[in-house]
Order: structure tokens, then sequence, then C-alpha cells
């Protein structure tokens, strides 16, 4: 017992609580724990998962492990592309926390710059300027394309698709927005109308009045929709897209279909937001997504790795003609914590790793050797694998149904290798590992595909 309880220094109202958390904290300060440690720390998990939580987080790690592992707790990293759960079972991370961790599970210089920043000043005090927000505004000034000029940060990529709507609908004066099918933009509500899957939409409806879903790809109907909006008076504000779709199952996008797209909000007037929450800071092998297509948004949206895998953080760039909608009035539109001191360190720190360890040529290497390999372990199972795609170090699997992708992602899971499905295209699952992977994992990664493919039953 600690001696602010031995003194009765603490509120009896409060005394279990006081033990509870000092429990923890102790238990978050060892380097190792025990076997009763981690049973402990098992059981208090799912049972408060269960009783807290959110029960129906249980039965999806039912769904997607094998049985007697839904419970494996995730306790801490094991090296820059893995990590081990409170048992000690080690995973290669080809999930990356649905693309967070680019520069590898605690970079030492993303933790280092942090830690830094944290023993000077964690937080702001909101009145004052702080540096550092204005030092990554400059950097992302500097290496976005085009002419992408201001930046306001925000904690994560549904906010900053938030953040987007609003700046285009403040710059156009327009309420109408085009975004695709099999599109994930995020789960708040304005977000979430942008958002493409049915199940998530469904309990919120009515969305924000406005958004119109055409096909992925499909020009000709974006083309369509644009002339019947403006010939009803309900000109397009923006087009929201991401350049590959992520959760949709990695679509990528046909052959000219962004430049198409981005010629289509040129003549009407209207802004393309890009959605690279998930595509960019190096994901595909270009810093930003739309470098490969050769388009230049008039909004970019960022997030996931953005924070280097340490810190949550997102930003959005626009141009200077757009963005200076928030010049007048430059509270309205703010977060507490977005842009904070130790998210912008992070995300600093983040673009200098991917700069000096050259991790876009990496990403593109080892995105072509894992595609290969995938590749060639999929061909003799064309009755159960549809196929394989992908660009730099974003890759889909997809399978002939669901069936096959979740016996698939539970053979992987009980040899070590993490991966999901994607939240819209359940047949199809991810490897989306951080750009640091190595050859040897990669092997381990494409060997247990191969094997655990001729095991899954039709």
């Amino acid at each position: 017992m600690s001696k602010a309880v031995e003194n009765k220094k603490v509120n009896e109202q409060y005394a279990d609580v006081y033990a509870y958390t000092q429990q923890v904290l102790d238990l978050i300060a060892k380097d190792e724990i025990s076997k009763d440690e981690a049973a402990w720390v098992t059981r208090q998990t799912v049972e408060n998962f269960r009783d807290h939580v959110n029960p129906g987080f249980l039965g999806y790690r039912k769904s997607v492990t094998k049985d007697g592992q839904f419970a494996a707790v995730e306790w801490k990293d094991a090296g820059p592309n893995s990590f081990m759960d409170v048992n000690g079972k080690v995973y290669i991370d080809c999930l990356g926390g649905f693309g967070i961790y680019n520069v590898g599970h605690r970079h030492p210089k993303v933790v280092e710059a942090v830690i830094n920043q944290l023993n000077r000043q964690p937080l702001h005090s909101q009145d004052l300027l702080d540096p550092l927000r204005a030092m990554l505004a400059k950097i992302l000034a500097d290496i976005t394309p085009g002419d992408l000029k201001y930046a306001y940060f925000a904690n994560s990529g549904t906010e900053t698709v938030e953040a987007a709507i609003k700046l285009a609908k403040m710059h156009t004066g327009r309420t109408t927005f085009i975004a695709t099918t099999k599109a994930f933009h995020g789960k708040s509500l304005g977000a979430l109308s942008a958002t493409a899957k049915g199940v998530f939409r469904k309990p919120f409806l009515p969305m924000i009045p406005g958004f119109r879903h055409v096909h992925f790809g499909d020009i000709e109907m974006m083309r369509k929709t644009f002339e019947a909006c403006a010939l009803v008076g309900e000109e397009i504000a923006g087009v929201i897209l991401e350049p590959i779709q992520g959760e949709g199952g990695v679509n990528l996008p046909p052959e000219n279909y962004l430049k198409q797209v981005r010629e289509l909000c040129d003549q009407y007037g209207a802004l393309l937001i890009l959605d690279e929450v998930q595509t960019g800071m190096g994901r595909t092998g270009k810093m930003f997504c739309c470098e490969h297509y050769d388009v230049v948004p008039d909004i970019l949206c960022l997030a996931k790795a953005f924070g280097g895998g340490i810190m949550p953080a997102g930003a959005v760039v626009a141009t200077e003609e757009v963005f200076k909608s928030f010049f007048p009035n430059p509270f309205v539109q703010t977060t507490t914590f977005g842009g904070n001191p130790l998210a912008c360190a992070a995300a600093i720190a983040t673009f200098n790793v991917l700069i000096e360890e050259n991790l876009l040529d990496r990403c593109v290497e080892m995105g072509d050797y894992l595609l290969k390999g995938l590749r060639e372990a999929a061909s003799a199972h064309s009755d159960k694998v549809q196929e394989v795609r992908g660009k730099g170090l974003l890759i889909g699997i997809e399978f002939h149904n669901d069936e096959i992708g979740y016996e698939v992602s539970k053979g992987l899971f009980d040899n070590g290798v993490l991966v999901a499905g994607t939240l819209i295209n359940a047949k199809t699952i991810r490897i989306e590992p951080p750009l640091t992977i190595t050859y040897e994992e990669a092997d381990k990664v494409i060997e247990t595909f191969k094997n655990v493919l001729p095991q899954v039953k039709l």
C-alpha cells in the first residue's frame, strides 16, 4: 500500500479507483511482467471490454482469429515492424495500425523528438503563437505538390475531412459534393456523409445534405453528375476522393481517371479534395499518392502516419486561394489539441526520417518484392484468390468470398502475421506493413500465406 493510503490522504470515496490506477501504473512501468500478471491483464482486458468498452469487439476477434486466441492482448512493440502480445508471442505487423506505422514502430528519432518536446512543453497555452505548428506548416508547404501552401492541423483523418468539407463550402459558397462508392472518409457526421458503406450510414440517416455518390473509376458517371447538378442549380462545391481506395479494398484508379476528375473540377469551378489519410506519407512509394498520377488537389487531407506512429496527428493543406476563406476569422475552425507541440514534433521528425532513410524508394522496392511473392503464392489457388493488387506497400488480396478471406486472416494470425480485412470490402485483406519491413520478414509473410492457402477449405 502506498504512503498516501497509509497516511489516509486518499479520499475514501476514491480508494478503490486509486488502488486500481496504481496497479496499472506499476504494471506499465515494468520492462517485463510475470505469467500471473499477464493473465491478470488478459482477464481485465476481456472483462472491461465486455462490461465497459463494447462487447462487440470480443465477438469480432472471435470471428477473425482461431478459437482460444480471440483474447490476444497487445502489450508492447517488439521491433520496428512487429509487436508482442501480453503472453510473449511476436507478430509481424502487416496491418500497421491501418497505416500509421510508415516509419516503423517506435522509431527512435520520432520518439526522441516527442520526448524532447515533452520535457520542454507538452501542450501550448492556446493563446500565444506556438513555433512548431508554424514550422510544420512551412514543411508541408515545401513538400506537398503544386501551390498547396496553408495548413490546418487536427488529431485524426476524420477531422481533416470535416475541415476540408467546411473549407470547400466557405470558398465556393456551394453545398453539393461528389464522393464515390466504396469510399471511406471517416465516421463523424460530415465525413460519414462522404463515406460509402451503408452499414455505417443507415443508423444515422439523414446524412449532411448535398452528397452524391458515383462509382469509383467511372468518369462518365461523374461527368453526368456534374452536368445534372449544374442543370438543377446544385453546382458542385468539391469532389472528395482517395487516390487509391484503402478501406474499399485497395482499389487503384483507372488510367488517367484522376486527371480527368481534375479537369472536370476545373471546368465546373469545383474543388478537388484528395483524402490521403492512408495513401500519404510515402505509403505508395511517393510522398503523396497523387504524385503518381501527376495531379495536384486544391485540398489535401493527411493523418495516420503523419504522426510517425507515435502521436495522433492530421493536417489539411490547401492553396492560398482556397484557404484564405479562413483568414478573416481564424477561430472559425479550431481544435484544442490539433497541432499540439508533441504531435508537431512527431510529424517533423517523421518527414526527416522518410527522407533520411530513403523510405520512398524502399517502399517501391519492398512493395514490388511482396507483390511478386504473394502473386506467385496465390497463382496455384485461383479458386480462392481473385486478385493480388497494390502500389508500394499498400497491397490488397481479394478472395472470391468473405469466408475465404476470414479463414486466411485466421491462419496468418495463428502463425504470427497480423492482417485485417477492409471495412468496406470484406472480401479483401490488406498487407500494409511499415515501410521498414525487411526481406526476411517479407519472406516469412509470403511463406506463411503460401502455407495457409491450401489449408482453407472451400
